[in-house]
Parts: structure tokens; sequence; C-alpha cells
């Protein structure tokens, strides 16, 4: 295994997850659906909705794989549906779920497509952003952590489908 830097450790990660349950808490009431875009955000979607749990939250768990990376370092600028949502989002509101945010292309092609399936309403929550990533208007609506300009991996980020099951976020150079 190349040598990997912890970032972030796993009680740092569960630390911080608590506290974006407690901030989006408020904006969760009534209908909503978790929408947790495959396959990297898969362990911090787990952790956020057992947190939303714990307070009494309880959207309905959807999935959406989309990719651009395939198993490059960097996006390939496009975005492919390789499998769509189960469940119908029309007039819910829909809390959107990325372990990256880099671009904001996968993101921004997410939303757009969850609202042209009906979703009333578009909340995105990434566990980590660039300092690239777009901010403001484009950016993540909530976020855990900014992260460096390096190549992460751990807790469903991955290099080449590896890593993914490490429990902290880690930095390959």
């Amino acid at each position: 295994m190349p040598p990997i830097e912890v970032l972030v450790t796993e009680d740092e990660l569960m630390a911080r997850i608590e506290e974006l349950a407690d901030a989006l808490a408020p904006s969760l009431q009534g209908d909503w659906s978790a929408v947790s875009i495959l396959i990297g955000a898969t362990p911090f979607t787990s952790d956020l909705m057992k947190a939303l749990a714990r307070r009494n939250i309880h959207p309905v768990l959807d999935v959406i794989w989309l990719e651009s990376y395939r198993d490059a370092r960097e996006s390939s600028g496009r975005v492919v549906v390789r499998a769509d949502l189960g469940r119908s989002v029309e007039g819910r509101g829909v809390l959107l779920l990325d372990d990256v945010f880099d671009t904001g292309r996968t993101l921004a092609f997410a939303k757009a497509h969850l609202l042209a399936k009906g979703a009333r309403q578009v909340i995105t929550c990434a566990l980590t952003q660039k300092p690239w990533a777009p901010r403001g208007e484009d950016g993540v609506d909530f976020c855990a952590f900014d992260s460096p300009g390096r190549y992460l991996v751990g807790y469903g980020m991955d290099d080449a489908g590896k890593y993914r099951g490490l429990p902290y976020i880690g930095a390959l150079d």
C-alpha cells in the first residue's frame, strides 16, 4: 500500500457528521428523500442517516449512480447515469449527498436531474470540498470538511476502486 496521510480521523468524521445532522435537521421537515450518489458517498450517507434518525428525522433513502471519473484521478468532464433512482421524488424535498465537491459538474447534473423528475427542492451536501470548487450560488449547500487540493481516499473515496473501506479520510500523493 502506498503511504496515505490521514487528514481526518474516524472520530473527527463522526463528530462532524453529528454537527451536520444538527444543521440539516430544521430543513428536513415533511416529505424528504435522501439521495446518495454512488459509490463514494455510501459511508457518509449511512452515518448521516443514522445521525438524522437520532434526531427523529427519517427521509426515504435512494441512490443514483453517476460517474465522471471511472478509474482516473481527474474528472472526464462528462457525467453519465449508470443507474437511476428507484423511487419517485415528485413533490418531495431531496437531500442530495456526495463525497467530494470538486468541479461542481456532478452535483449540478444531479440537482437538475432531480428537479426534472419533480423534486420540489434539492439541498446539496458533500463530505468534502476542494479549494477550487465553486462557492456561493454554484456551491454546495452544506459541507462537512474543506479539503486540500490533494487526491483523497478512504471513507468511500477510492483510487481505482481501492481504499474505500478506510475508516478515515486520507491523501495519496
